[in-house]
């Protein structure tokens, strides 16, 4: 769930989703996902609620572009992390951009709240899914994909299970930030690197082939 940060590139049409989706980002986090209204939206959008509605029928479908512009984000920062061969600094580093709160950049608090409509809300629902699966998807290749191509080189068996172990891991930090973003940082770091590398640990062959049998 790392920052997607608001951009003004692609075709005019495109341009003028991402003004509003920015827009929708900002006013959700100072006001709330229920507490921001259209007409609030299209005021720091600074275009007219007419115009608006030309690109989003809804908040709903605000909300659901906001996710899926999140979930793209976040494939590349999964991406970025892999790539550094320190991921749990890495993961520091997405700590600490949480307890940032920048009212430009999804945080944890309104990620939580989104969660929480989507219990009532099947096509938020649906859209969370999607992302919850997406994720998985990358840490599984990442996890499977060999060394020498900048993989750990895990079975596929350990690979889903510890894919889905980092996920847990990754939410339950990010709702760290928002709840305790004085942590101790000492301890803060040991944990992850701990997390980590017991996820990137190769598991005992002998073990894998007894469970597969």
């Amino acid at each position: 769930m790392s920052a997607a940060p608001c951009s003004g590139t692609g075709s005019r049409a495109e341009a003028q989703r991402d003004r509003i989706l920015c827009a929708a980002l900002k006013c959700f986090i100072e006001d709330g996902f229920h507490g921001a209204s259209m007409a609030r939206i299209a005021e720091t959008a600074q275009m007219s609620a007419g115009l608006m509605y030309r690109y989003f029928e809804n908040k709903n479908a605000i909300v659901l572009g906001i996710i899926a512009r999140q979930l793209e984000q976040s494939r590349a920062n999964l991406r970025q992390l892999h790539s550094t061969n320190n991921v749990a600094a890495g993961l520091i580093a997405a700590f600490e951009r949480w307890c940032q709160r920048d009212s430009n950049t999804m945080n944890p608090a309104l990620f939580l709240e989104i969660s929480v409509e989507a219990t009532r809300n099947p096509p938020l629902a649906a859209a969370l899914r999607d992302f919850d699966a997406s994720m998985r998807d990358e840490l599984y290749t990442w996890l499977t994909r060999p060394r020498t191509e900048g993989g750990i080189g895990l079975p596929a068996g350990v690979a889903g299970e510890r894919a889905l172990a980092l996920q847990f891991f990754i939410d339950g930090l990010a709702m760290r930030s928002a709840r305790e973003p004085d942590l101790d940082r000492d301890q803060l770091r040991a944990a992850v690197q701990d997390m980590v590398d017991k996820v990137t640990r190769q598991p005992d062959i002998a073990a894998v082939q007894q469970k597969e049998a």
